[in-house]
């Protein structure tokens, strides 16, 4: 089952109910199993994004930086 999240702020997880988060974890599956069997479709194609970091975090900041490429950003 699919459900509308968008417009959503993903700062914290009391903002989800239990069926919302089994959802994105199973979407975060799928995605990555999508990515290695090389069927991954760009998502983020034609889109601009802004990551914005409280902290100096280089890890961090690179995995969504290569997470926005692969989606196609």
């Amino acid at each position: 089952m699919a459900f509308n999240l968008r417009n959503r702020s993903y700062l914290t997880l009391a903002d989800f109910n239990t069926r919302e988060m089994e959802y994105l974890l199973d979407l975060a599956e799928q995605l990555k199993k999508d990515k290695y069997a090389g069927v991954e479709q760009p998502r983020l194609k034609g889109k601009n994004i802004a990551l914005i970091f409280e902290k100096d975090s280089t890890r961090t900041r690179c995995s969504f930086e290569v997470g926005a490429h692969d989606q196609g950003a």
